[in-house]
């Protein structure tokens, strides 16, 4: 199976993970940032997708998670829970973020049935919000919710609150600390680089 450090190169190769030292990246929320995080490109590369897939039956496998649905947030969780579905022979849903404003009104698209046990799928943990709010909406819809599965992590402590007071577990392939360690490895940054960089998501 890939390591964290693989599927990060994976990631830098194919640019869903870009990081800058200086001329930071602009976030939706203002935020000047020096990591820009695109994991919505995994889906044209399919070694690239096939190794997160691979991933997440690990985590499940190592777990002895007994998994009956595997749900996805929208939208960029969604191709990636598809996946994980056919690998597992599992159904899948999708959850929106909010419920749709006509037909059925639905928030949960596909058929979840009470007790059924559940994991969501998302493609990147930033405060963790919209994975939280999935994971409610399935709560609500009488399912049991073992976890949240990502791709990756700014390993905000925004995000470690959010879970632990919402009541969910997650877990994720890899992150914004391991992306500083291939990169110092792979002599693409320095020290003085990496202490910047982490002093920066630190003090979000």
């Amino acid at each position: 199976m890939a390591t964290t450090e693989d599927i990060i190169r994976d990631l830098l190769q194919i640019k869903a993970v870009q990081i800058k030292t200086e001329g930071y990246f602009k976030w939706t929320s203002g935020i000047q940032s020096p990591i820009y995080c695109d994991n919505r490109l995994t889906i044209s590369h399919p070694n690239v997708r096939q190794k997160i897939t691979q991933a997440f039956i690990h985590h499940i496998n190592e777990q002895q998670l007994e998994v009956d649905c595997i749900a996805g947030c929208a939208t960029a969780g969604i191709p990636h829970a598809a996946w994980l579905a056919d690998a597992l022979g599992l159904p899948m849903v999708y959850v929106r973020s909010k419920p749709k404003a006509h037909g059925k009104e639905n928030q949960i698209e596909g058929e979840v049935k009470q007790g059924q046990k559940v994991i969501v799928v998302e493609d990147l943990i930033s405060t963790g919000g919209s994975a939280i709010e999935s994971a409610q909406a399935l709560q609500k819809a009488g399912v049991e919710v073992l976890g949240v599965l990502a791709i990756f992590t700014y390993g905000l402590r925004k995000a470690e609150t959010a879970f632990r007071e919402a009541g969910f577990q997650y877990a994720v392939i890899t992150g914004f600390d391991s992306l500083i360690q291939v990169l110092e490895t792979d002599g693409k940054i320095n020290q003085i680089d990496s202490k910047q960089l982490l002093a920066w998501r630190d003090q979000l």
